[in-house]
Formats: structure tokens, sequence, C-alpha cells
């Protein structure tokens, strides 16, 4: 009897176990039942991690630098804990309290590099740093850019050449007195942003990422971005109170020399001839996506039509007809 008591409480043990778990895998599986995650920027950055799938430049992939890489000022302190519009908390406690009693907004002379993701702004950075041998920042810390040839990631003072951000609104330029505006075509830049997502800052999205739900996916990818990269655009272009230089992604692969003197131009800062030539000879490093041609066009003709009259528009505004 008690040999039979004992196979009894086991039996019941181990059919209770089963069903346990396979409720408990049932709730974690459904649709919203998980608690959201807060998103502090509205495009942010990914962490790099190793995978096959994520591919980022190896340690065999090192930048040559035309020279050293340094900061314009040692002696200012990396605020690396800033957040896009969370200037105040940056300052001192003192210079803060003051500067919100007040009511004045902060001018640090930062130069914001704004751009919508996929525009090549990591490739400008890197141009920049070469031609200058100065560190640029960032106003994310992209854990694969701060380790292959970027250490000034989530630096955001003018210890910096200039400070990356894709965020606009009153609250992301406020720490900012100039602006560099970089735009691409959308077209070219929304599908960038979706293989940086589906396959890091250099790799790809794999052919069935845009055949998703029966395309469901792609097609909303794009609605939203082709919005969001409109509302950037115009968001610094029209309301950015502060000197702003709009730099377009084509003329920049097209013309760089041209473009890159235009820039240090507006930055004021010095041409070193050498320097400069350095740069262009290594104008392509690692951070540029490497070209790839898709057996199908992932765009629909509606697609395209509202690419082309958004395109227009934000062009229109920016000075652009051709």
């Amino acid at each position: 009897m008690a040999l039979q008591g004992w196979r009894f409480f086991g039996v019941s043990a181990t059919i209770i176990i089963y069903i346990g778990g396979v409720l408990f895998l049932s709730m974690n599986n459904i649709p919203g039942s998980h608690p959201k995650r807060t998103r502090i920027e509205r495009f942010a950055e990914f962490s790099s991690f190793h995978s096959p799938r994520f591919p980022m430049p190896s340690r065999k992939m090192t930048i040559r630098w035309c020279r050293d890489l340094k900061y314009l000022n040692r002696e200012l302190p990396n605020y690396t804990d800033y957040k896009a519009g969370d200037y105040y908390t940056a300052l001192p406690s003192d210079a803060s309290a003051n500067l919100q009693l007040q009511g004045i907004a902060p001018s640090p002379m930062l130069t914001a590099l704004a751009s919508f993701p996929g525009s090549g702004n990591t490739w400008l950075r890197y141009l920049l740093q070469q031609a200058t041998g100065i560190l640029t920042g960032s106003i994310y810390k992209d854990y694969g850019l701060l380790k292959t040839g970027f250490p000034a990631e989530n630096v955001c003072n003018s210890s910096v050449l200039l400070v990356k951000t894709h965020e606009w609104g009153s609250k992301a330029w406020a720490p900012f007195s100039k602006a560099i505006l970089l735009v691409r075509d959308p077209e070219k830049a929304i599908i960038a942003e979706f293989n940086r997502q589906s396959g890091g800052h250099i790799g790809f999205a794999s052919p069935d990422r845009y055949k998703r739900t029966k395309g469901k996916y792609w097609q909303q990818f794009v609605s939203n971005k082709l919005k969001g990269w409109e509302l950037m655009n115009l968001s610094w272009a029209r309301n950015f109170t502060g000197s702003i230089k709009v730099v377009f992604y084509d003329d920049l692969v097209q013309h760089t020399e041209r473009e890159l003197r235009r820039i240090l131009e507006f930055l004021e800062f010095p041409v070193n001839e050498q320097l400069l030539r350095c740069a262009l000879v290594r104008k392509e490093g690692i951070f540029r996506r490497k070209k790839r041609l898709l057996s199908f066009d992932p765009y629909t003709d509606a697609m395209r039509a509202e690419l082309l009259a958004r395109r227009r528009i934000v062009y229109g505004v920016l000075g652009r007809h051709d």
C-alpha cells in the first residue's frame, strides 16, 4: 500500500508539473502579455553583438587613421549619461539650476550632425575624423562603433568636432548652435535602414525579410519610415534657429573633396591639405555598405509614387529641384 501510494504521488506530481509548464509557456506567448520596453530615443541605435547574421567589422578590419585621433579640448568632461533632450543634466548642478530658474536656453557652441537613419551619418563622421584628426561624438552609445573607430560615442560637448543625432524637435536641437543636415534620397535611406536593422552596419536584409507576412511588414516599414524621413528633415530645415548647412548624400559621394571643404568651412575648422588628401585616398573606410542588387524591386508602383511625392516636397523646401 505504501509503495502504491508513493507511485500515485509521483505520477500526480509529474502531471501537475507538466500542466503548469504548458500553461506558463502559453501565457508567455500571448501577444501583448509582455511589459513594453521604454524607448528613450526615436531612432535608438542597436547595441552591436557578435553574430553571423549581424556582421560587424572584425579585428582584422581595423581602420587606418591618417593621424592619431584626439579631442578638441581634453579638459572638458565627457558626459556619458547624456540623452536626447537632457542637456541640463550635462551641466554642473549650479549652472543647470541657474539656467532653468532664469529660463535661459544653454548655448554650448555644439554642432549637430543630424540625419535620418540610413543617410550616411557614420560615413561622414569617418571622413571628418580622417580629414581633421578630431573625434566626433554622438547622443547614442553604439558599442559596435565605440570599439571600431569612434571612441567618443556618447560624448556630447564641445570637446568633439560635432555630435551625431537622428532626433528632431525643440528638445533635440536645444543643445546645438549649428547643424549639418545630411539628406539622402528616401528610397535609398529606407532600404539602408532596413538593412541595418536586419544585418547590422555593413550587413544586408535577406530577400525573405521583404516578403515577411506576405509583404505587409515591409509595406508598413516603408510607410512609417517615409513619414519619419519627411518629418525629420523638414523639422530641422524649417524650425532650427541656429546656423544650418544642408549636405546631400549623393553630392558627398560624387564630389567628396568639394563637400568636405565646404563642411570644414562651415565648422570654421582649418583645412589641412595633407590630411584631406589622406582622407580622400581612404574615403571608403569600413562602415560604408557595399552595393548589392536584389533580384526583385522591393518597391511597388504605389510606394514609388509616394516616395517621389514626399521627396519633391522635402527637396523643394531644401532648395533642390532636380
